[in-house]
């Protein structure tokens, strides 16, 4: 399966990097993001870095490779960004 923008990195984890007008938009993103995370019970490694963009790596740490629950939240995490 592959999600909009998701890049699988070593067969562990999928990652993307989301990219806004500015350090407020992507700091509301990684909130949301953080919300999100919180009500799936399933926490991804969330870096805020430059001034505009925002890297997310997905795996589930139970298994050491990627599961459905990293799919679901990533196609979540897109739906939040594309809003």
């Amino acid at each position: 399966m592959k999600i909009e923008q998701w890049e699988v990195v070593g067969n562990k984890s999928l990652e993307r990097i989301f990219k806004f007008k500015d350090f407020k938009e992507a700091l509301g993103f990684v909130n949301r993001v953080g919300e999100l995370a919180e009500e799936e019970n399933h926490h991804p490694d969330i870096l805020l870095f430059s001034w505009n963009k925002v890297r997310i790596t997905l795996t589930t740490h139970k298994e050491h490779r990627i599961t459905d629950k990293d799919f679901n939240l990533a196609e979540e995490i897109n739906k939040i960004y594309n809003k």
